[in-house]
């Protein structure tokens, strides 16, 4: 069975319904907006699969303890955990505060360690763990700072369990997502000004992709057919990341 955070919408709840098609149980994690979880519950089932609605904030790690308390309660143990919640501000680095550093580093860093590290004690038989980053974690792209430093930092933290944890069968990877279309993409262009029409001519793909594709991606590193695959970052771009310049707008 699989825990994925942030599965209320976008990419989260993308892979939440790829689980599903598989016939796997899937632990579906949200924040606060009860409406779409319980639409993204409906998803799964009418997939085939079978899901529990858990509520948590990953950014505390109480909250995250208590998730996987509840998930050893309901199933005893654990195959996958995909790490996908994410938040920050679109800000400057002029503009960035104390308290955007402090939600980043707990939303994007912090949170991952502290569940993988409850995901591990549950796997008793092996496992893979999922991360999903952003190209901002090696890349300048305007008004992503807060994020994609810890984003950056989220990959070297999964280098770090990857190495460590394969002698006991757990595959750790990244999964990077381009300009997808979701609720999190609207955001930041409202907030940057930067639209679809600046960054689709950079793309070799020539569009957007989707939380499908995403989740296609994380699908294939929770396979067997994955399984000499840990320590690396199956980038989902288009292509965007070998053509743009992302300093300041798009020329």
């Amino acid at each position: 069975m699989t825990v994925v955070t942030g599965a209320s919408r976008g990419i989260g709840r993308a892979v939440a319904r790829t689980l599903a098609r598989r016939g796997g149980n899937v632990v579906i994690n949200y924040k606060q907006d009860a409406e779409a979880a319980r639409s993204a519950l409906y998803e799964v089932e009418e997939a085939g699969g079978h899901g529990r609605l858990c509520r948590a904030d990953v950014e505390d790690p109480e909250q995250v303890a208590e998730l996987f308390a509840t998930v050893e309660r309901w199933y005893g143990r654990l195959d996958h955990l995909v790490a996908n919640a994410a938040a920050g501000p679109a800000k400057t680095v002029d503009q960035v505060e104390l308290r955007h550093l402090a939600r980043s580093h707990a939303m994007n860093s912090q949170s991952f360690v502290v569940a993988a590290q409850h995901a591990v004690r549950l796997m008793d038989r092996g496992g893979r763990i999922v991360a999903v980053s952003s190209l901002a974690a090696g890349r300048a792209i305007p008004g992503y700072a807060a994020i994609g430093a810890q984003k950056a930092a989220l990959e070297a933290w999964v280098r770090y369990f990857a190495a460590e944890l394969a002698p006991r069968g757990i595959n750790v990877n990244v999964v990077t997502g381009g300009m997808i279309t979701t609720d999190s993409l609207g955001h930041y262009q409202r907030a940057t000004g930067l639209t679809e029409a600046d960054i689709v001519p950079h793309i070799p793909k020539g569009r957007p992709g989707t939380p499908q594709e995403v989740a296609d991606a994380v699908g294939f590193l929770l396979s067997d057919a994955a399984e000499y695959v840990t320590g690396q970052n199956l980038v989902v771009d288009g292509g965007l990341s070998i053509s743009a310049p992302f300093c300041g707008h798009p020329e």
